[in-house]
């Protein structure tokens, strides 16, 4: 095992990537020499060359027409949007071409070798425009997969399963954690199963259920409540698209409670989808209100982000608000 940052971890699967396919290619804006804006493509080019590692223009749809095409060929297509906020412009792409490419031709051709690399979430006082955490939009199409890491072990394990999967793939990087997050990953080449979210910590009185750098906000207030007497199980869901619903629903089953945190708005934000789908499911079991502790229904802020963001105090008071139902 080596120590790594995330950064480090996400390099380090684009290269065992990169060696394994000959015609695998990275491209985005600054991803060449200059190693992309938070460097996680950093000594690529040099070692792989500029016909493998190069930068674009500035236009996410034409990225994302480019990986298509690749894709389309059978190339591994390692497409990077600087920011999460830029890949709108290649939401036409991504939701009617990129999902819809195998389906709409009864499986003789596909896009299955792209996968999207992104940096989505505030932490970096980034304002409106390099904050934002869109999974919810590409949530609502099929034929996409969308996967979210919370440390660099994962980074590295899922990026490997994305870029192997035969789907095209949304890998969303928190980028708050990009440096903060640091652990051990061991160098040679590992995949975890996308599709599975995984039990953190067991526990009995609450299920605390997260993705990304949400993961830690929630474990600090999983330690506020255990300090309280609450014993918590917290669950990472790690993909989104497709979601593990029994792992969650067997949990909460258990508990008879569940509070729900992202970053991203609360007004159908996927939190929604999950909370209805536990209501269904759970209906029986459950002792309280399902909580959801969610980024507000603004424009994320730039001066007052500490106040946008939901923190492990709102966490830890919706804990006790579902336990004291």
């Amino acid at each position: 095992m080596a120590k790594m940052n995330m950064l480090h971890a996400i390099n380090s699967a684009l290269d065992i990537s990169m060696a394994e396919h000959p015609q695998a290619c990275i491209f985005g804006e600054d991803v060449g020499y200059f190693g992309g804006v938070f460097r996680a493509t950093s000594g690529l080019q040099e070692k792989y060359g500029k016909h493998r590692v190069f930068n674009t223009p500035l236009t996410e749809q034409g990225i994302l027409g480019f990986a298509n095409g690749l894709a389309a060929f059978g190339a591994p297509a390692l497409a990077e949007i600087q920011f999460a906020d830029y890949i709108f412009p290649a939401f036409d792409q991504i939701v009617n071409e990129s999902a819809k490419f195998r389906y709409r031709s009864g499986n003789e051709f596909n896009v299955g070798n792209l996968t999207i690399r992104t940096p989505y979430g505030g932490g970096i006082a980034g304002g409106l425009y390099h904050s934002q955490s869109p999974e919810a939009y590409f949530a609502h199409t099929p034929g996409l997969k969308l996967v979210v890491p919370r440390n660099p072990y994962q980074a590295k394990g899922l990026l490997r399963a994305c870029i192997k999967d035969d789907n095209p793939v949304i890998f969303f990087e928190p980028k708050r954690l990009y440096r903060a997050s640091v652990g051990e990953v061991p160098e040679e080449d590992y995949s975890i199963e996308i599709g599975k979210a995984e039990v953190v910590k067991e526990g009995n009185d609450i299920t605390v259920l997260a993705w990304g750098a949400q993961m830690e906000i929630i474990e600090q207030a999983a330690q506020k409540a255990e300090e309280a007497g609450i014993s918590c199980e917290i669950i990472d869901l790690r993909s989104i698209l497709p979601w593990d619903a029994e792992t969650l629903i067997n949990s909460v089953t258990k508990t008879g409670r569940l509070v729900i945190s992202h970053e991203a708005p609360i007004t159908n934000g996927f939190g929604a989808e999950i909370a209805a789908t536990i209501q269904k499911e759970c209906f029986l079991h459950l002792e309280s209100p399902i909580e959801r502790v969610c980024g507000l229904d603004t424009p994320y802020p730039l001066a007052l982000e500490k106040e946008y963001v939901p923190d492990a105090l709102k966490v830890f008071e919706a804990i006790k608000k579902s336990v004291e139902f």
